[in-house]
């Protein structure tokens, strides 16, 4: 090795020893003719000092920004008053007696430890540069740590670490696939998989019994902000489990990772079943830092003249009310924003009152007798200066979604009640109708194993079937998914033949697993854990791309290698492909 110690490494019981540095200056000030470089490497900075008589100062004095450069000095004390106590090595300094130029820097579009407020664009074309800010490389540290802990956890757990396929099949799981051109067989495709599943379940049929995999994911989705087209996950399957000993072993995990990222955790994590998350909060991932609930306000309004209500109730709809702490202070272009929010989730509109001096108004008050306001009032614990808000529609699920969007705003203007939320959603409904296609859907994973006493009605009323599939929420954030599966054969092809899959297209999509269940699979289930979710949140970071090395922009976009991008015409000749003209 060039060198001895990483420039962040160089403290107080060091002085007097011989060092060898290299790394990135970081800054360079000359004063007084004493040359002072900041010499920077993944662990941090150290003061360089060079003397005006050092046979090397001219060499020196031309570096800049971002040359890479060695340095062999002694590390001596810094003088009383010139100590920088937000530098872990803000005691010392190496003194200069040899120096080297390793390479040179062109001027850079933006300056590294600035980098974090330069345009995501720009960020990510160099992204070479971006990553050598601090914050980025201890996010990519934490996320290292993070990737080992689980190894280390699950190895310990019994887990054995298998790689499953890259190139595989293309199956429908919610997303579209990417596909694969083969060039020996031409007009044939692999799919990049959108998770191992069927491949993990295969594992369980194999007697594997316990599998785990840092997987790499792939979806042809429409993107959001936060979305990325791949993705890490902690993937896991085990046999002869119930749904409590998969949450048991992945709390454990959790308390492994963050342990390694300083932070305690309380264990068992709160259950909750889905329709209850839909009915407190609107969601299938609450944010429970905050104890603001929905509460459904029908009974309130069994009776009401406000024909608008009496509709929806009419119609077996519900009508629900949300608390707006300080909300009598809004303005009406908040209230016009909030409503905006509710449209754009699927309501027609929103009510909204004012609680002033005891009083409940606003415009439409005047619909409402005075018992029913006082009983929404007191419904939702409204107080003077709070505001009350309150839904309604015909189809249940799609209020509850407004609202929950609703409170999600809200909850903004809240402090936190606590640091870490986590819980669990479970038994979400098996199956939901699309209307579009006439046809039956997973709700989330088409492997997912019914619960047991709702079977009887999978095909005289498939939407009344829960299943045994459950998300672990942390924050109002999805950071894991899993269920329970199907493990007989013949159950399975009931789902799927609900999704409008025939037997026949059933076996040729999924004969792989379909064959592997009516061999003696045992029961099994497992869980996938987003890696780079849990890594962003612990980081502090708003966005996973913060933690991926090289990232995606929110339209798939690599700005870094200018991908995607045409390809050879030879190369397409040898896939057997023409591409068509735009019209």
């Amino acid at each position: 090795m060039k060198r001895t110690n990483y420039c962040g490494d160089i403290t107080a019981e060091l002085l007097g020893t011989k060092q060898t540095l290299c790394g990135w200056v970081n800054s360079y000030r000359n004063h007084g003719g004493v040359l002072f470089i900041n010499l920077r490497d993944r662990a941090g900075e150290c003061q360089v000092v060079i003397e005006p008589s050092s046979p090397f100062f001219k060499e020196a004095s031309a570096v800049r920004n971002e040359y890479v450069v060695e340095v062999t000095g002694t590390v001596q004390r810094r003088i009383e008053g010139a100590v920088n106590k937000h530098m872990k090595t803000g005691e010392i300094e190496v003194v200069a007696e040899d120096f080297k130029v390793l390479n040179t820097c062109v001027p850079l579009p933006f300056d590294v430890d600035k980098s974090r407020g330069a345009s995501e664009e720009i960020r990510l074309k160099y992204r070479y540069l971006d990553l050598r800010n601090p914050k980025m490389f201890a996010n990519l540290l934490l996320r290292h740590r993070i990737a080992q802990a689980a190894r280390r956890y699950l190895d310990g757990q019994g887990f054995i670490e298998v790689e499953t396929p890259v190139l595989t099949r293309s199956t429908p799981e919610g997303a579209r696939d990417y596909l694969v051109p083969s060039r020996v067989h031409h007009g044939q495709f692999y799919a990049l998989p959108q998770s191992p599943q069927m491949f993990k379940q295969t594992l369980m049929a194999s007697g594997i019994d316990r599998y785990f995999q840092l997987a790499r994911c792939f979806r042809d989705e429409d993107l959001r902000a936060d979305r990325q087209p791949e993705h890490t996950q902690i993937d896991m399957e085990m046999s002869f489990v119930t749904i409590d000993d998969i949450h048991h072993i992945v709390e454990g995990l959790m308390k492994e990772i963050f342990k390694t990222a300083g932070k305690e955790l309380q264990t068992p994590f709160i259950k909750l079943p889905f329709s209850e998350a839909m009915e407190k909060y609107g969601s299938d991932k609450p944010d429970l830092r905050y104890s603001l609930e929905l509460k459904n306000a029908s009974n309130v309004f069994a009776h009401t003249g406000f024909k608008v209500f009496a509709d929806v109730l009419a119609a077996k709809g519900a009508i629900y009310a949300l608390r707006g702490e300080k909300g009598a202070a809004y303005s009406r272009g908040q209230m016009d924003k909030l409503t905006e929010l509710v449209k754009k989730n699927g309501a027609k509109g929103l009510v909204w009152l004012k609680v002033k001096d005891g009083n409940v108004e606003g415009p439409s008050a005047k619909f409402f007798t005075p018992e029913e306001l006082t009983a929404v009032k007191n419904l939702v614990g409204a107080q003077d200066g709070d505001a009350v808000f309150i839904g309604s529609d015909a189809n249940v699920r799609t209020c509850q979604n407004f609202m929950g969007a609703l409170r999600k705003e809200l909850v903004k203007e809240l402090p936190q009640e606590k640091e870490w939320a986590f819980a669990w959603i479970t038994n979400f409904p098996l199956l939901e109708f699309i209307p579009e296609e006439n046809r039956w859907d997973a709700a989330h994973n088409p492997f997912t194993a019914p619960v047991e006493e709702d079977l009887p009605n999978l095909e005289k009323d498939p939407g009344s079937v829960r299943s045994y599939q459950f998300d672990l929420v942390l924050n109002g954030n999805e950071l894991a998914s899993g269920s329970v599966r199907n493990c007989h054969r013949d159950v399975q092809e009931r789902i799927l033949a609900l999704m409008k899959h025939s037997k026949e297209e059933s076996a040729r999509r999924f004969g792989m697993l379909l064959n592997a269940l009516e061999a003696g699979a045992p029961p099994h289930g497992g869980i996938g854990l987003g890696l780079d979710r849990i890594t962003a949140l612990l980081a502090g970071e708003e966005s996973i791309r913060e933690v991926i090395a090289f990232p995606k922009t929110a339209q798939a976009v690599c700005p870094l290698t200018e991908s995607p991008n045409t390809v050879d015409e030879q190369q397409l000749t040898d896939l057997g492909i023409t591409l068509l003209k735009e019209d």
